[in-house]
């Protein structure tokens, strides 16, 4: 499957192209017709130097955010999926929807250390399966976006009927207005 520049291949056939969680679940799940990936030069690997380099439109490239959640003594974890046209709402619609009294960006270490990936690559698939994945619902509307495949020499192309089966999905309105 070609897409701007790039050319996907099943992700089913290239693994090595995958973060090792993303790899697991990839196989576990047999997500053979609904995940793609492609090689890209890591060092453009941050999304608008890559989509500019790849001819990748923006509106179909996808950020993945992990945030750390506070309440009490207790602190989690979750994700954000958003469009790379739009910021997300996180101390608004995330931090309401994960009942949290305070939330921010996880650091990169935290990041890194908890899902396994490569910080810049982290994406939805393979996470902690307790994590709640928080879906704009811009995105459900497209067939596909890109997002990052758990290392930052590769991108996937993934279904977004895919990324709706996930474990702990919820799509909603997450990006911020005005």
């Amino acid at each position: 499957m070609n897409l701007g520049k790039l050319t996907f291949t099943p992700a089913l056939e290239s693994p090595e192209l995958l973060g090792k969680p993303v790899a697991e679940y990839v196989e576990r799940a047999r997500l053979g017709d609904g995940v793609w990936v492609s090689r890209i030069d890591a060092d453009l690997a941050d999304t608008a130097v890559f989509c500019e380099r790849y001819d990748i439109g923006l509106d179909i490239s996808a950020n993945c955010v992990v945030v750390e959640a506070k309440r009490a003594d207790r602190v989690w974890y979750a994700v954000c999926l958003i469009l790379a046209t739009d910021k997300a709402d996180i101390n608004g619609v995330v931090r309401r929807k994960i009942d949290a009294r305070k939330i921010s960006f996880a650091s990169m270490d935290t990041a890194v250390k908890l899902t396994g990936m490569e910080y810049g690559g982290i994406t939805p698939i393979g996470l902690p399966e307790d994590w709640p994945v928080l879906v704009d619902e811009r995105i459900v509307e497209k067939p596909h976006v890109v997002v990052g495949s758990g290392i930052r020499g590769s991108k996937v192309l993934v279904s977004t009927k895919v990324l709706s089966s996930l474990p702990n999905v919820e799509v909603l309105a997450l990006a911020k207005v005005g």
